[in-house]
């Protein structure tokens, strides 16, 4: 599974263990069984232990799934010691537990699942995972907030940690890593929820820009790198005069921290007055945009927003903003003005301060402040 494996950092390492997480319903089940099916058609032999569901219901999903179970075997069981006797016995090159929640220890005097629970089926997987060379997954829930069930050692305890993302209704997922002891730590893959399980998208780079909308206010597109892979994000903003003494600030997918800062820079370097508007940022197909590049554009949306007037169609962003209302540089500029470009996009606003590696590229504009693409979405306008 290509997909999976460049989150993983090339693939499943022996001996390690893996959490992966997500809402119920959103894919983590078939995800499992379709990597336990791939080893499994390796000529691997493959464990699949499950507190939740019988053999008949993985057997329906894998021969829906089209999944290669010939070398997989199926424990019914909730209890950790019967997975680490049988993993014991039958020697697999991997393990998978659906899900670590549902598993008691008859070490821990407590229900399936509670906090002491937890820890010590996860320390009794990790040390059988060590001394055998098996690699280990662990699925886990999430709360409500989105983060994962459980004490945080859990975190800390395994290798890798993955992160299945994606409404129930929607037709993509995006598995994220979160940690990885093996690669990067922010590596994203896109798959399509089909009849047939999770098929991976190997170039999503506009995958989420397929519904954006013509010639309207407060959408700009941003070009943030997940891990090596440059993904081009379609931001939108909204203002409206607030009814309340303090006006709103609401992010989606963008740290409100964040939001805060470029809001004050608009104001103070850019000359766009928010101080009595209710601002409303989103980032739309439940992208997370944590790199940095993305200043530019967040800020090219709000202005667009509240000057209600659409920024020049074909051209995305790409730009760290300082305090100072500089643009600063961004890393692999090359790889995003490609990925741009690919999307069909003919502009693509850099900083200034790439002008010697850049000089000459068609299309690429180089801005030294904020206020300098604010001055151009004018003339464009």
């Amino acid at each position: 599974m290509g997909e999976l494996d460049r989150v993983l950092g090339g693939g499943l390492v022996p001996g390690s263990l893996l959490l992966l997480g997500g809402a119920p319903g959103v894919g983590k089940s078939t995800l499992l069984l379709q990597a336990a099916g791939s080893v499994a058609a390796g000529g691997r032999e493959v464990l699949y232990a499950s507190g939740e569901e019988s053999r008949e219901q993985v057997r329906l999903r894998a021969d829906r799934l089209g999944a290669e179970t010939g070398r997989v075997s199926f424990l019914a069981t909730r209890s950790v010691e019967e997975i680490a006797a049988t993993a014991g016995e039958t020697g697999p090159a991997l393990l998978c537990v659906d899900s670590i929640q549902t598993l008691a220890s008859a070490d821990a005097a407590s229900a399936a699942g509670t906090v002491s629970q937890v820890r010590a089926c996860s320390a009794t997987l990790q040390e059988l995972a060590k001394s055998t060379g098996m690699a280990t997954v662990l699925v886990g829930h999430v709360t409500k907030d989105g983060s994962l069930a459980g004490p945080r050692t859990l975190e800390h305890l395994v290798d890798v940690v993955l992160h299945v993302e994606g409404g129930r209704s929607g037709e993509y997922r995006i598995v994220r890593g979160g940690k990885n002891r093996f690669g990067a730590s922010d590596e994203l893959a896109v798959f399509r929820m089909t009849g047939q399980g999770l098929e991976p998208v190997p170039d999503p780079t506009s995958l989420f820009l397929e519904d954006r909308p013509v010639s309207v206010s407060g959408s700009a597109v941003a070009i943030p790198l997940h891990g090596s892979r440059p993904l081009l994000a379609e931001v939108q903003a909204l203002t409206a005069r607030s009814r309340y003494p303090t006006p709103q600030r609401v992010a989606t997918g963008l740290p409100p921290r964040r939001l805060a800062i470029l809001l004050a820079v608009l104001e103070r370097r850019g000359g766009i007055d928010l101080g009595d508007a209710d601002v409303f940022v989103s980032v739309v197909g439940g992208l997370r945009l944590a790199d940095p590049a993305s200043d530019l554009a967040v800020a090219a949306a709000i202005a667009s927003a509240r000057r209600d007037r659409p920024l020049p169609e074909g051209t995305a962003f790409a730009a760290e903003i300082g305090l100072g209302g500089e643009l600063r540089t961004v890393s692999r500029p090359e790889a995003r003005i490609a990925a741009a470009r690919r999307a069909g996009l003919a502009t693509i606003v850099l900083a200034a301060g790439h002008g010697s590696a850049l000089a000459g590229e068609p299309g690429v504009v180089l801005a030294g402040r904020l206020g300098d693409v604010l001055r151009l979405g004018e003339r464009d306008g």
